[in-house]
C-alpha cells in the first residue's frame, strides 16, 4: 500500500485482463479522518465486494498516522487535489467538520463524484440548501448519515404508523438526555457556531429530530428555550426544550441536553388511541390498553454518554449500502440530502424561537 501521505491510483496494466473484477465495484474517497471516520470506514471494508477505499484524506500528518495504524489496508494521503482529480473515484464520503463542507462538496460534485455527507450537512440551513442544489445541478447523488432511520426498531415503528396500527396519535414526547464532559468542548471549535453551527441541537439531538420527522412528518410550529447551563463552557447551547405542533395538529414536547450526567438513551414516545410506542435507543416497546406488550429491536450503545462513539456501525453500513444502490439504480438515496433539509429547518426555527422568545412557524 502507499505510505501515509502519498496517493497512488490503481495500476491500469494488462493485469486487469486476468484479475477477477466485481461488477459495479465503486472506488471511494474518504475526506476527514476524525472520530466520525471509524464507523464509515469499518462499514466500507465490510462492503468490499461492492466498493473499495481508494484514498483516505486529511491535511493532518498526525491523523494520517493514527488512521493508518488503525486501518493499515487503507491508502492515506494529504493530497486532496490528486484524489479529486482521479476519474476512477466515483464516490466521496465527506466527514470533515461542518464548516469545511460547502466548498468541498461543491468541488466533488463538479468532478462528478456522488457524495455521502456526515451530519449535519453544513452549519446553517442556507449553506445546507446550497450543497443540495450543487449536487442536484451536477447530477450526482447526495446522502446524509442519519443512521437512526436504519434501525430495525425504526423501520417497524414507521410501518406501524403508516398502517395506522397505533390509531389516532394523541401526543408525542421526545427526550435526548445525553452527556458530554467539559473536555469534549475544550477541543477547538466544539460547540462553536463558526465551526459546528451550535450545540446540542445540531450536533447531538439532530439524529433524533431527523428520525422524529421521518416517522411523523413535518413539524409546523415550535416554541423553544435554549441555554448554556452552568455545567459546561461552550458558545452554543447544551440544553434546549420546546413545545412542538405537527402539521396534522398533533402536539408534542422536546428536551435535549448534553448535561445529563451520565447520559442515557434518546427516547421518542408516541401515544396513540390503540397503543403507545416508546422508542428508546434501538429498542421499541409497544404497550396496548389490554395490558399486552411487545418489544422489538436490539439494545446497544447510543453514544449518549462520555464514550460518544459507543454504538454499532451496522446502521452506518445500511445507509452506505442504500447509497450504493441509489447510485447504481439512478434514484435518490433513502436518506437523501433534500430530505435532510427538514431537520435543518426545524433546528433553525428552534434556535430562532429561543432567541426571540416566541412561537414560530417552521419554514419549508
Amino acid at each position: 500500500m502507499p505510505a501515509p501521505g502519498t496517493f497512488a491510483s490503481l495500476p491500469t496494466s494488462s493485469l486487469e485482463n486476468t484479475m477477477p473484477r466485481v461488477p459495479s465495484r465503486h472506488r471511494a474517497l474518504v475526506v476527514g479522518l476524525g472520530a466520525a471516520a471509524a464507523p464509515h470506514v469499518e462499514s466500507l471494508l465490510e462492503l468490499v465486494d461492492r466498493v473499495e477505499i481508494a484514498a483516505a484524506v486529511t491535511r493532518s500528518a498526525e491523523r494520517r498516522s493514527t488512521f493508518a495504524a488503525s486501518f493499515p489496508s487503507v491508502p492515506v494521503t494529504g493530497d486532496l487535489e490528486a484524489a479529486i482529480a482521479d476519474p476512477s473515484i466515483d464516490l466521496a464520503f465527506v466527514l470533515t467538520p461542518p464548516d469545511a463542507r460547502e466548498p468541498l462538496v461543491g468541488r466533488l460534485a463538479a468532478a462528478g463524484k456522488h457524495v455521502l455527507c456526515e451530519k449535519p450537512i453544513e452549519r446553517t440551513t442556507s449553506a445546507a440548501e446550497r450543497i443540495v442544489r450543487a449536487c442536484e445541478t451536477a447530477g450526482v447523488r447526495l446522502a446524509v448519515m442519519f443512521q437512526m432511520r436504519m434501525r430495525e426498531s425504526s423501520h417497524r415503528l414507521k410501518a406501524l404508523l403508516d398502517s395506522g396500527a397505533l390509531g389516532r396519535i394523541g401526543f408525542v414526547e421526545v427526550r435526548v438526555p445525553w452527556w458530554r464532559p467539559q473536555s469534549y468542548y475544550d477541543q477547538p471549535g466544539r460547540g462553536a457556531f463558526v465551526r459546528d453551527g451550535g450545540g446540542v441541537l445540531i450536533t447531538q439531538a439532530i439524529h433524533t429530530l431527523d428520525l422524529l420527522i421521518h416517522l411523523l412528518g413535518p413539524i409546523r410550529e415550535v416554541a423553544a428555550v435554549a441555554a448554556t447551563t452552568v455545567l459546561h463552557r461552550l458558545e452554543g447551547e447544551d440544553f434546549a426544550a420546546a413545545g412542538l405542533l405537527f402539521e396534522g395538529g398533533v402536539p408534542g414536547s422536546l428536551m435535549a441536553t448534553t448535561a445529563a450526567f451520565p447520559g442515557g438513551p434518546e427516547q421518542i414516545l408516541i401515544v396513540g388511541e390503540r397503543a403507545s410506542a416508546l422508542l428508546e435507543g434501538g429498542t421499541l416497546l409497544l404497550r396496548r390498553p389490554d395490558g399486552s406488550e411487545e418489544r422489538i429491536g436490539e439494545a446497544g450503545g447510543t453514544g449518549g454518554g462520555a464514550a460518544f462513539m459507543d454504538f454499532p456501525h451496522d446502521w452506518h453500513r445500511a445507509v452506505i449500502a442504500d447509497f450504493l444502490d441509489a447510485v447504481e439504480e439512478g434514484r435518490e438515496p433513502a436518506v437523501s440530502g433534500r430530505s435532510a433539509l427538514r431537520v435543518h429547518r426545524l433546528i433553525e426555527a428552534l434556535l430562532l424561537s429561543a432567541r426571540r422568545g416566541r412561537r414560530l412557524r417552521v419554514e419549508g
